[in-house]
This record gives C-alpha cells, sequence and structure tokens, in this order.
C-alpha cells in the first residue's frame, strides 16, 4: 500500500522507482555471484597466480569501459549505456557457465568481460542517479537505495553458500551463476522503460587532467584515489581465497560475507547519524588506521575464527573511512572548475587514478610471489598494500573545502558502491 502510493504521488517519478528497481537487481546479483566466481576458478587452477591475472583483467579493463562509457553518456544515451552495461554482465556469467569445467582457460576474456560491464553500469547509474531524482526525493532514493543494497549483502552470499552445499559443488555454482544472469536480464528489461536521456557538450578529459596542476585540491584526491586502489586490488580476492581453503566450505565463506554485511550495515547507520562534516578527517584517519592494522593479525597461522575477527574488524573501518571520505570527495569535486559540464569527466578520471592503484597492487602481489613463492612473499606485501586506505588520510590532512551545495547525489551510490561491495576487503 504504501509502495502504491509513492508511485502515484507526482513527488516520486516513475524512473527513479525503475532505478531502484535495476539497482536492487544488480545489487542482488552481485552479492549472490561475485565472491565465489574466484572460488569458482580458483577451484580449477589451484593456482593464486591466475585468480591474480584473472582480477587484473578487471581492473584493467574498467578505466577502458568508463572512458568509452562516458563518451556514451554524453553522445548518445545514459539509459542505453546502462543497458550495455547489464547486458555484458548477464553475458558474463551466460559466458562462465557455458564454458564451466573450462572456465579457468579463458581468465582474461571473463575478466575483460566484467571489468567492461562493470565500468558500464557505474558510469550510467551513477549519471541517472543525478537526474532522475531532485533535493526532495533524494533523501528517499539514497536510503531505500542502502536499503537493498545491504539487505542484498546480507542475504546474497549466505544464500549463496547455502545453495552451494547443499548441492553436487558444480550444480550448485551453476544455479547461482544462473539466478544472477536472470536477475540482470530482467534489469536490462526494466531499463527499457526508462525515459531515454540525451546529452549536449563534446567528451573530453584534457581540461579535467590539466585541472590538477591549478587545483591542489583535486590533485591531492587524485593521489588519494590511487593509494585506495593499492589495498583494493589484492585484498578483494586474497582474502576470499583464505577464508575459503581454511574452512574448506562454501557456506563458511557465505557466513564470512553475512557477518560483514550485518556489521557494515550497522557501521554506515552509526557513522551516517552521529558522525559529524568537521570530524571527517578523524574518521577518515581511525578507519585508515584499522584497515592498516588489520592485516598484521593474518602474519600468525590462520583459522576461520582469527578470519571472521579480521572481517569484523574492517567492518567497522569501511564506515569510518568511507562515509566521510566519498563526502569529501564530491565536496572536492564540486569546487572543481566546469564542473556542471564536465561531471562525467571528473568521475572518469577519478576512476583512472583508483584502478591505477588496483593495477599496480595486483602487480606488485604477481612480482613478489612469483619471486619469493606465496609462503614468503604474502607476508611481506599484506602489511605494505595493506596501509593504503591508511594513506588516503595524508593525502587529504591538509585539505580545507567548504561543505558544498554542488549537487552530490552519487554519493550515496558510491559509497554503496565501495562500502557494500560483498568482496571488499
Amino acid at each position: 500500500m504504501i509502495w502504491k502510493k509513492f508511485m502515484e504521488d507526482d513527488q516520486y517519478p516513475r524512473d527513479l522507482f525503475l532505478l531502484l528497481f535495476v539497482g536492487g537487481l544488480f545489487t542482488l546479483s552481485t552479492a549472490l555471484s561475485n565472491t565465489f566466481v574466484n572460488i569458482f576458478l580458483w577451484k580449477q587452477s589451484g593456482e593464486l597466480t591466475d585468480i591474480a591475472l584473472y582480477n587484473l583483467s578487471i581492473v584493467v579493463m574498467q578505466p577502458v569501459a568508463f572512458y568509452l562509457a562516458g563518451w556514451f553518456a554524453k553522445k548518445i544515451d545514459r539509459v542505453i549505456v546502462l543497458r550495455i552495461g547489464v547486458v555484458i554482465l548477464a553475458l558474463f556469467y551466460i559466458g562462465v557457465l557455458f564454458m564451466g569445467s573450462l572456465a579457468s582457460h579463458y581468465l582474461f576474456a571473463l575478466g575483460a568481460m566484467l571489468g567492461f560491464g562493470l565500468g558500464f553500469y557505474w558510469l550510467a547509474f551513477n549519471v541517472l542517479t543525478l537526474e532522475v531524482t531532485e533535493p526532495e526525493t533524494r533523501d528517499f532514493f539514497n536510503g531505500y537505495l542502502g536499503v537493498l543494497n545491504s539487505l542484498s549483502g546480507m542475504i546474497g552470499p549466505l544464500s549463496a553458500g547455502f545453495i552451494i552445499t547443499r548441492m553436487d559443488k558444480h550444480l550448485g555454482y551453476e544455479t547461482i551463476f544462473t539466478i544472477s544472469m536472470i536477475l540482470f536480464l530482467v534489469a536490462v528489461v526494466i531499463s527499457f522503460f526508462l525515459k531515454r536521456r540525451k546529452a549536449d557538450g563534446y567528451f573530453g578529459l584534457k581540461e579535467v587532467f590539466q585541472e590538477r596542476k591549478e587545483n591542489k585540491a583535486w590533485f591531492q584526491l587524485l593521489n588519494a584515489h590511487f593509494f585506495q586502489g593499492l589495498r583494493e586490488g589484492t585484498f578483494i580476492f586474497l582474502i576470499v581465497i583464505w577464508v575459503y581453503t581454511t574452512s574448506k566450505s562454501e557456506f563458511a565463506l557465505g557466513t564470512f560475507g553475512f557477518v560483514q554485511s550485518v556489521v557494515s550495515f550497522i557501521g554506515y547507520y552509526i557513522v551516517s547519524h552521529y558522525l559529524k562534516p568537521w570530524h571527517r578527517k578523524k574518521g577518515i584517519f581511525a578507519g585508515g588506521l584499522l584497515l592498516f592494522i588489520s592485516p598484521f593479525m593474518l602474519l600468525v597461522p590462520v583459522s576461520f575464527t582469527l578470519l571472521i575477527i579480521y572481517g569484523i574488524s574492517v567492518s567497522i573501518a569501511y564506515p569510518l573511512l568511507l562515509v566521510p571520505y566519498v563526502s569529501l570527495t564530491y565536496d572536492i569535486i564540486g569546487k572543481c572548475r566546469g564542473i556542471y559540464e564536465k561531471r562525467i569527466e571528473y568521475i572518469v578520471v577519478r576512476e583512472f587514478f583508483l584502478n591505477a592503484g588496483r593495477i599496480f597492487s595486483i602487480l606488485i602481489f604477481l612480482f613478489v610471489i612469483n619471486f619469493l613463492s606465496e609462503e614468503n612473499g604474502i607476508p611481506i606485501i599484506l602489511p605494505i598494500l595493506g596501509a593504503g586506505h591508511f594513506l588516503i588520510y595524508f593525502c587529504l590532512r591538509n585539505v580545507s573545502v567548504p561543505t558544498s551545495t554542488t549537487d552530490q547525489t552519487i554519493e550515496l551510490a558510491e559509497t554503496q558502491q565501495d562500502g557494500n561491495n560483498p568482496n571488499k576487503q
């Protein structure tokens, strides 16, 4: 009844609800399968190097996809860009299902396809979020988007782990990948009901890159995003593999994701409601410090209980870090030159630096384990790469930006993209 009332109220346009549906389906689909794709491929290969190369192909392709998606968004249509991204993600799961036990032989192709789909989806979703909401409807949209993402993070990994352990392992993986594919296809169908949105102006990144020379805050922000990627590139797959190899159970891995999501949900609620703008840098420092310290507990013999404690600690740290960090990010972007005309370009350039950090992280990981072996190399690089988020504070500690009145609608979408990702480690 409440939902019907909102649908009939002119205050909430139809496209707002349609975009919420698409965002909810995307989050549920990725929560079901993203964690287990790495395990599915690792069980075939048995080599951490192969999984690192698969993730490397994802992060190499994402900036390429963001660039192309940004061009399409300004030259053609944002809704088409969203549709392309979702179709590619559906094709990714179709490819995994079709290849089956041979999927590990096509790691680069699968990773590139996933990275391409994610780049198109997130660029379009963030831009559309700006366009389908107004100041009086944004709290409603962002609130329900956060609820959908949090619920998906709680339900998805646990449900997927339960399905896999209750069925023949290969059949279980096929089942969750099929569900994810169907959810993406449903999202494609819903996207056809979104109003087409063309844009004017040319797409160019030159001015945005040059802004680094004249705008110190923008320069420091891009450095911060590079260091953010330094941790994410390797930790996003390494911890998942460790949880599985320690527990030998997909259900235990799903439980790990469930615990992380519950703690994150509580953390985001508390931080969003009680962390004041003038304490943002303190939050960034505290969250980054906890994320820097947490990998040290993995240098002792790893048990599932220890991994759960690690998961809880990082789930406390991420809200402390990301809520003020994302807010500060869009305060800085909102003060950059030509923001209204070049909003898409600023997002694309930011993604370049974030993924550059991820690429550098995985390359360091591959270099170290190939020269020192996994047993000797991982204890060395964990604290080094784990320091990435802590370095964010030192990039931004001297940045002073008044609270921006610029449109910052994508802030919540970006927070959800980073913070409630089931693979976030």
